[in-house]
């Protein structure tokens, strides 16, 4: 004999143990995402009452935690599953899951860029809808105070949105002491001041649209927010092409794992 062996197609263990540890850390994101989803449903009772959940007349910022962490288990679980098992089932599923978010993403980049006024629409729409709910939920509360602080903005296009909210409501017939004002979250700051005056928005739209300027922000949050976007353009595009080559690599990744893995198996 001549003291060779036939040596087959083998699978690479570079790609099988880079897609395993990645989707680890994939698998163990999501589990967070969805332990703090859960744990502030039970801090507001939702899950003591289900039906709790349609009661909030605008969005419950929970769902996010709850959605992406659900993606995030899903893909990491069959991402790091699939690859130790060389389930090619599994892989097969991961690659087509990240190939169909990859293509809605496409898909909702394309139409946001089409349809801009559409969706400007849209977001004037979501963000009073929520303002009409700001005092129903904590979550949905410090959502909007964050935005509005972050982005120097009051309502979705003008101090007046909170109109719309029947605690800041200027009709005589409201006794609420927050009539015609604003969040604190409206109101510009003071750098000199360490402790945040939350009654600094009380009666602000009471005053005369030069006095308002000096005590609270008059621009709309939509309008900041294309500001904004169009300042940082470089750096979003950046953020989003680099989550796309991501994914456009795990899904490679996965589909020469797959066909490592099947080319092994033909060859028994």
């Amino acid at each position: 004999m001549s003291g060779k062996h036939y040596k087959g197609p083998e699978v690479s263990c570079c790609i099988k143990y880079f897609i395993f540890g990645f989707n680890v850390i994939f698998w163990f994101l999501g589990i967070a995402f969805l332990g703090i989803g859960l744990w502030a449903w039970n801090e507001k009772g939702v899950l003591s009452n289900i039906s709790s959940i349609t009661d909030l007349g605008g969005f419950d910022p929970v769902w996010l935690f709850l959605v992406v962490g659900g993606v995030m288990f899903i893909l990491g679980f069959a991402g790091c599953i699939g690859a130790l098992r060389e389930n090619t089932f599994l892989l097969k599923f991961f690659s087509v899951f990240l190939g169909i978010i990859f293509f809605l993403e496409l898909t909702a980049g394309v139409l946001a860029f089409v349809f801009k006024d559409w969706i400007k629409d849209q977001l004037y729409f979501f963000i009073n809808n929520n303002i009409r709910a700001y005092r129903d939920d904590i979550d949905l509360q410090n959502l909007i105070d964050f935005t509005q602080e972050y982005w120097q903005c009051c309502g979705a296009f003008g101090a007046d949105d909170w109109n719309l909210n029947i605690y800041f409501n200027c009709t005589d017939s409201k006794a609420s002491r927050e009539r015609c004002g604003v969040p604190f979250s409206c109101c510009t700051k003071d750098p000199a001041e360490d402790v945040i005056n939350t009654q600094c928005g009380y009666d602000a739209r009471q005053k005369p649209e030069v006095d308002q300027q000096i005590v609270i922000y008059t621009k709309g949050c939509v309008p900041q927010f294309e500001k904004w976007l169009q300042d940082n353009l470089t750096i979003v595009a950046g953020i989003f092409i680099g989550i796309a080559l991501l994914q456009i690599f795990g899904i490679c990744l996965a589909q020469n794992l797959v066909s490592d893995i099947e080319a092994v198996r033909a060859s028994w």
